[in-house]
């Protein structure tokens, strides 16, 4: 297998749902680690595609990243 058909197969190999996975029932605003891990350096909200969540748990993270932000858990920006 050459390099270019092993990076091809990678691509197409979806990511399993963080929170499907481990059975969590939602996305708490309040568990900062656990939103971080879904921020990219920017602290800015990875794409579906990238964080390998499902569409449900992306808008339950994209909520409680919010919600976090407005609480002053989480910055807004990266000084």
């Amino acid at each position: 297998m050459t390099l270019t058909q092993m990076k091809y197969r990678s691509e197409n190999i979806k990511k399993q749902c963080y929170f499907c996975t481990s059975n969590m029932r939602g996305v708490d605003y309040k568990d900062v680690l656990t939103l971080k891990r879904f921020l990219d350096p920017q602290f800015k909200i990875m794409p579906k595609k990238r964080s390998g969540l499902c569409s449900l748990h992306q808008r339950k993270l994209a909520k409680a990243v919010k919600r976090a932000r407005i609480i002053v858990s989480l910055p807004f920006i990266v000084r």
